[in-house]
C-alpha cells in the first residue's frame, strides 16, 4: 500500500506526523518580522543577530558553483534501503559493528534516524582531487536532478557553469559539493562531544578547511595534523611534496573531552619493589621549596628513619620561624602533612644524600599516582599522557610505505593502493577519553579503520566501528592483482569486497594471537585477555520499494524481493528507537520480531488479530507499510499501530 492510503485511512506513518520546519516556525513565533510573503527579509535578520546592516563589502566565506545544488542534497530523502548479508557478515549475531555497502551519501542518511547525536568519533580519507582521479561516486548536477529537489530559478547559464565545472578534472567546483552534503550529515551524527578527522593533500587542503569552518564552525576547529606519505619523491626539480594533513574539529568545542596521548617518558627509568603494579619511575623534585608564598600548616618537621628534617634544612632558622623572630620565611613542604605521610607509608618518598644536606625528594610512578578520596588518600591507576604534537604524524611509522607493509601481511602484495596506516587511526582515536563509542568512517576504503580499532580493543575497550563503502567496481585491466584477489576468494568484483575481507582476516589474525598468549600454562588466569569484538553485520543498498503508475493509471509497487528479517532491519534504521546492531528477537516466523518492548511486524497480512493484540498489550508496534494491507484485521488496530515505508 502507498503512504497516503495510510494516511487517509487514519494510520499513524512514522516521518510524516511532524513535517514542520522548527526553525520557521520559531522565527514565525519569535521575529515575524522577519519572514515576509514567505521570503526571509536579511536586512531584518541581520538587525535580530546583532549583525552590521549595511556592509560595504561582501561577507568572508567559502562559495561555489554548485553549493545549494550539495545543500539540497544534503535535505533529499533517500531512495535506497538495507538489506542484511548473511554471506559476508562474520559473528552476526553477537557483533556491534556494521558495514554498509553504497553510497555513502545515501548510508549516512539511514544511520542519521538512529545515531543523530551518538557518534563519538568519525576518521575519514575522502578521494583527493586529483587529475588523474576516476570519481566513482554518482552525485548528479543536471536539470533533471534540479527539478526533483525542487530548486527554482536556475538559468540555463547556471547548468552550463556546473556541468563545467563537475565534468572537468581537478574542478575544485565539483570536489566541494561532493563533500558538502556529506560534511553536513557527519556533523547531524557527531555527538556534542565528538571530533571528526578528515585526511587530505594541498589540492583541497585550503578549500577543506573553509568548507569545515562553514560547517563546524570556525571556532570548534582544533588543529591541522602533517602527515609524511613517504621520505622520498619530489613534485618539481626543487620541491619534494612528501606529506598531507589531518584536519581536525569538534562538534562543540566546550564540551569536547579530548586528551593527551600516552607516552614512555625517558625520565621513567627507576625500579622499586612496587615495579609490577606502578611501573618505572622517575625523581620529581625536592619535596621542599623556597615559595614566594608562605604557608605556615606546610611548615612542620618531619622524621624518616629516626632522623628529623626541616623545611629549608636548618632547624635553628625553622625554630627562629616558628618563634615569630627573624627567619626565613619562605621555604615550606610541598604535601601537606597528611599527605606526606600517605607518600611516606606507601614509597614516594626518596632521601638523597650529598651535597650540602640530605634531600627528600617525591617519586612519580608510571602507572599510578596519589588520589584524594573521603577517607584521606589512596593510589589509583592511570595512563601517563601528553598532548599530541602536531608533527607526531611526520615519523616514518605514519606513512605510506608503512600502510602498504600493514595491508600487503593481512591480504598480500599490490591488492590495494593509496591506504593509511592503522597506527595513524590508531593514535588519533586515543585522543578521546573513553574507551566504549563508536568511531564511524564513510569512506572506508580497504577497511584500516576497522583493523586499527580492533587491535585497539585489545586494551579490553569496547570501541565500535561503522564503516561505509561504494561498490565500485574493480576494473581487470587497471586493478589486476585486486581483481585476481577477489576471484580466488570468490568474492564480488567490488572494492567493497577487499574491505570486508581485510577487517575479516585482520579480526582472525588478532584473535589467533591473543589466544596463543593466553594459551601459555605459566599464565594466571586473571592475566589472559579477551578476544575484542572481531565481527561485522555487513548491509547492501538497494533500491527502496516504489509506487509506479502505468499508462492507464494503474498503481503497482515495484519492490525488490527481500528477506523478513532485512525488512524488520530497515524498520529498526528508520524508526531510529533501537540500535541496529542488535539482534531483533523472532516471534512469529518471517512476521513478527520484538527488540525489548518494541515489536515490528511486516508481512502482516499472514498474522492474527491475537498476534497483534499481544503485541500491542507489550509495547510499541510498528506495522511495515510496503507488506501491509488495508484489511479488516489491521483497521481495528489502528490507533494502537504506526506504519513505517
Amino acid at each position: 500500500m502507498a503512504e497516503q492510503d495510510f494516511i487517509k485511512a487514519g494510520f499513524t506513518v512514522v516521518g510524516t506526523e511532524n513535517n514542520e520546519n522548527k526553525l520557521l516556525r520559531f522565527l514565525k513565533e519569535n521575529y515575524p518580522n522577519v519572514i515576509r510573503d514567505t521570503e526571509i527579509n536579511l536586512e531584518e535578520l541581520k538587525t535580530v543577530l546583532g549583525l552590521p546592516i549595511d556592509e560595504k563589502v561582501n561577507g568572508y566565506g567559502l562559495n561555489f558553483v554548485g553549493r545549494n545544488f550539495a545543500r539540497a542534497k544534503y535535505a533529499q530523502k533517500t531512495e535506497k534501503e538495507l538489506r542484511l548479508n548473511n554471506t559476508l557478515s562474520k559473528n552476526i549475531d553477537t557483533t556491534e559493528n556494521l558495514v554498509l555497502k553504497g553510497d555513502n551519501l545515501d548510508s549516512l542518511k539511514i544511520l542519521k534516524n538512529y545515531y543523530s547525536g551518538q557518534v563519538n568519533c568519525i576518521y575519514i580519507d575522502p578521494p583527493y582531487n586529483t587529475t588523474s582521479e576516476e570519481f566513482v561516486y554518482p552525485d548528479r548536477f543536471d536539470k533533471e536532478e534540479a527539478e526533483v529537489l525542487g530548486l527554482a530559478n536556475l538559468s540555463e547559464g547556471d547548468f552550463a557553469r556546473m556541468d563545467f565545472s563537475f565534468k572537468s578534472k581537478k574542478s575544485h567546483n565539483g570536489w566541494l559539493a561532493f563533500m558538502y552534503p556529506r560534511l553536513l550529515l557527519a556533523r547531524d551524527l557527531l555527538s556534542k562531544e565528538g571530533v571528526i578527522f578528515i585526511s587530505i593533500d594541498d589540492n583541497e587542503q585550503a578549500n577543506l578547511k573553509l568548507l569545515c569552518d562553514d560547517i563546524f564552525g570556525e571556532e570548534n576547529f582544533v588543529t591541522t595534523f602533517t602527515r609524511v606519505t613517504k621520505k622520498g619523491g619530489k613534485s618539481s626539480d626543487a620541491t619534494a611534496k612528501n606529506h598531507d594533513y589531518v584536519l581536525t574539529y569538534v562538534k562543540n568545542i566546550s564540551q569536547a573531552k579530548l586528551q593527551g596521548v600516552s607516552h614512555n617518558d625517558d625520565g621513567y627509568s627507576n625500579q622499586d619493589e612496587y615495579f609490577e603494579e606502578r611501573g618505572f619511575y622517575k625523581i620529581n623534585q625536592t619535596l621542599d621549596y623556597d615559595s614566594l608564598s608562605y604557608v605556615k600548616s606546610l611548615d612542620y618537621p618531619i622524621e624518616i628513619d629516626g632522623e628529623i628534617f626541616y623545611p629549608g634544612g636548618d632547624k635553628n632558622i625553622w625554630e627562629s620561624r616558628q618563634s615569630g623572630k627573624h627567619g626565613r620565611a619562605d621555604w615550606a613542604w610541598r604535601w601537606s602533612k597528611d599527605l606526606y605521610e600517605f607518600g611516606l607509608k606507601n614509597g614516594f618518598i626518596e632521601v638523597k644524600r650529598g651535597g650540602n644536606r640530605p634531600r627528600i625528594y617525591t617519586k612519580t610512578y608510571q602507572n599510578v599516582k596519589i588520589a584524594k578520596d573521603g577517607n584521606g588518600y589512596k593510589t589509583v591507576k592511570i595512563e601517563r599522557s601528553k598532548p599530541l604534537s602536531t608533527l607526531e604524524f611526520t615519523e616514518n611509522k605514519y606513512s605510506n610505505d608503512n600502510a602498504t607493509k600493514a595491508i600487503d601481511e593481512i591480504i598480500g602484495k599490490g591488492v590495494f593502493e593509496y591506504t593509511k596506516p592503522p597506527e595513524l587511526i590508531n593514535q588519533l582515536v586515543k585522543l578521546i577519553n573513553e574507551e566504549d563509542f563508536i568511531v564511524l568512517d564513510f569512506f572506508a576504503g580497504s577497511g584500516t579503520t576497522g583493523q586499527a580499532l580492533m587491535e585497539l580493543n585489545k586494551d579490553g575497550g569496547k570501541r565500535k566501528f561503522i564503516l561505509c563503502q561504494i561498490d565500485e567496481p574493480i576494473d581487470p585491466v587497471k586493478k589486476k592483482d585486486a581483481y585476481e584477489f577477489c576471484t580466488i576468494n570468490d568474492l564480488p568484483h567490488f572494492i567493497s569486497s577487499i574491505t570486508i575481507e581485510r577487517i575479516k582476516r585482520a579480526g582472525e589474525k588478532i584473535a589467533k594471537e591473543i589466544e596463543e598468549v593466553n594459551s601459555k600454562p605459566d599464565l594466571f588466569e586473571e592475566d589472559k585477555k579477551q578476544v575484542p569484538d572481531i565481527g561485522f553485520k555487513v548491509f547492501d543498498s538497494v533500491e527502496a520499494p516504489k509506487l509506479k503508475v502505468d499508462d492507464k493509471g494503474q498503481i503497482s509497487i515495484t519492490e525488490n524481493e527481500t528477506d523478513a528479517l532485512s525488512r524488520i532491519y530497515n524498520m529498526i534504521f528508520t524508526v531510529g528507537l533501537d540500535e541496529p546492531t542488535q539482534v531483533p528477537k523472532e516471534v512469529v516466523k518471517d512476521c513478527i520480531y520484538k527488540i525489548g518492548n518494541h515489536y515490528y511486524i511486516t508481512n502482516s497480512e499472514k498474522i492474527t488479530s491475537d498476534d497483534y493484540s499481544n503485541a500491542i498489550k507489550n509495547g510499541k508496534v510498528f506495522i511495515d507499510g510496503w507488506t501491509a494491507s488495508l484489511n479488516g484485521t489491521l483497521q481495528n488496530y489502528k490507533e494502537d499501530v504506526k506504519i513505517v515505508f
